[in-house]
Parts: structure tokens; sequence; C-alpha cells
């Protein structure tokens, strides 16, 4: 492999057309290009300056090392170049996965970042849970988001940054109005409504619920909140949504937590392949952090700072 160092010199010395006015420009003695330009012909092996002409006289070797090897030096400045603006964040690329369900919850987030790093291109994947598990696993995505439970069989580090509980919605006539909690065997012989089985609050459940020794009747399903909410106000059962989706509910809906002895919560889990992290990627998660104090992303942030150095 060419001596990067030595190539400058040789370079210099032939843009300059003399040794002298090289090492004025690169701030050395002339001995010092001298020699460099010798170690460049020793690692050749062939003469590139004829010495004692003037103007300098190349062998057919240094003239082509020297049309070559400066458009080489230019190529690599601008390489270190690029280097250090994705070393700085202010140019790189970040391709994240965020499930549909949960994408309002990192408006802040985005937010936050955009303000902060402006030049990064962000690429945001809308995709159920499931879909981003497999995109970060095959290295299409440089992390992701998704609903626990995550496929234990895909080669993942996650890490649970945001938990909420879980809330059964319904008519005052299915649901009776009650601050107290409610188990999910007390649902089961109710209609029920869940979102669709690609997402992670339904696998979720459908896991809790083959504990129950009789099993649910699910009334219908949906991708949207929304609409699970319209179908429990018209009176058709009792919707299962988790808590971020069941602040502003109509005043003829009821709504209690669901509790079982083993924690059922809704939680928020990020994923990527275990091995590396952009400077981007982590810059995106501490702007989560920033504005989601009250998760637990402190663990996570800690493991980061050791990844990708």
């Amino acid at each position: 492999m060419l001596n990067v160092m030595a190539l400058r010199y040789f370079v210099e010395t032939v843009r300059l057309g003399s040794f002298t006015a090289a090492a004025q420009s690169l701030g050395v003695g002339q001995s010092t290009v001298s020699k460099m330009v010798r170690t460049l012909e020793d690692q050749v092996g062939e003469l590139l300056i004829v010495r004692n002409s003037k103007p300098l006289l190349l062998s057919d070797v240094g003239q082509v090392l020297f049309e070559k090897g400066g458009q080489l030096l230019q190529d690599l400045g601008h390489l270190q170049q690029e280097v250090h603006h994705i070393q700085a964040l202010t140019k790189g690329h970040l391709r994240i996965g965020l499930p549909p369900m949960i994408n309002l919850l990192f408006t802040s987030a985005l937010k936050e970042f955009r303000e902060r790093y402006p030049t990064i291109h962000l690429q945001i994947i809308e995709q159920p849970g499931p879909a981003i598990e497999q995109l970060v696993a095959s290295g299409q995505l440089d992390l992701g988001f998704s609903i626990a439970p995550i496929d234990p069989d895909l080669p993942l580090q996650t890490n649970r940054v945001i938990s909420y509980p879980i809330y059964a919605l319904g008519r005052a006539e299915q649901l009776p109005r009650s601050q107290a909690p409610i188990r999910l065997q007390q649902l089961v012989n109710k209609p029920l409504l869940f979102l669709n089985d690609e997402f992670g609050l339904t696998r979720l459940l459908r896991r809790h619920l083959l504990q129950e020794p009789v099993q649910p009747r699910i009334y219908a399903q949906s991708s949207q909140g929304d609409w699970l909410i319209s179908m429990a106000q018209a009176g058709l059962g009792v919707a299962v949504l988790p808590q971020p989706f069941c602040q502003r509910l109509p005043d003829e809906l009821s709504y209690r937590v669901i509790e079982q002895t083993t924690p059922l919560q809704w939680e928020v889990v990020v994923l990527w392949n275990g091995r590396y992290l952009s400077q981007a990627a982590k810059a995106w998660l501490e702007c989560c952090a920033l504005v989601q104090p009250e998760q637990d992303w402190h663990e996570l942030l800690q493991q980061i700072s050791q990844i990708g150095l």
C-alpha cells in the first residue's frame, strides 16, 4: 500500500516544479521532501522523478502516479471531511421504524431532533411492530420501536423505554363504572374489541388470555384505535387500549385499568442489532429521553454510551 504522506509530498513537488518550492509549501525542510519522494520510489520500485533536470522530468510511472495520485489525495480529503461531518452530527442518514400505533408518542422527539440536527437526513418507516422487528434484524433500519413481546428468535438487542397501563373501555351497561381495577377473566364473556393481530398489544393480550379456562369472544378487530373507541361508544363491545389512547373519551364510556397477577403493561421497546449504533441514532435516543423524562430511558442511554465507539 502506498504511503499517503509520501504521495502527498511527491504530488506537491511535481505541482510546484521543485523540491524547494514543495518544502516551503509543506512547511518542512527540502531534505524531508527528498526523503519522502525517495520512500515512494522505493515502494513503487521505480524512479519517479529524473533528478537534476529542469523543468522536472517525470518517468512514465511518475506521470501516472502524479495524475492519479492527485485525484486520490483529493478524494481522501473529501472522505475525511465526510467523516468529520458525521462525527460532528452535521451530516448523515438515519432510518427509524415506528409502528403507526405509537408514532404520536415521538412527535416531540422528532421536533427536538430536527431543531438540533437539521442537516441529518431522517427517514421514518411506518410498519406494524413485527415488520419493524424484521427490518431492524435484517439491517434495513438503524433502529426501531415495537411493542412487547418481541419475537425471541430474531437477533435483536432490546430495551423497554416506555410503559403504560392498559384500559378496558365500554358503555356502563357492559362495563359498570368503578374506580376499581378489572381483571381479564371478568371480560372474557363480553364482546371484545381488539386491535388487529399484528399489533403488539393484541399479541400480549392473547398470551395472557391463553391462561384463562374460557376463551374470549372477540367481536371485532381494527388497526385504528379511534374506531375501536367508536365501536365501544356504539355499544358493540368492550375495547382494550393502552392509556395514551384513552385521554379524551366520550362521556358515555366508562374505563377501568386492567390488572393481572402477572403485570399487564403496554411496553414500548427500542430495537437495534446489538453491534453498532451510529452517532445519529444515539442522538435520536437522547432526544427521546430529553422530551420524555418520566419514562425509563436511563438504562438504555448508559448502555448505548459504550456502543459503536
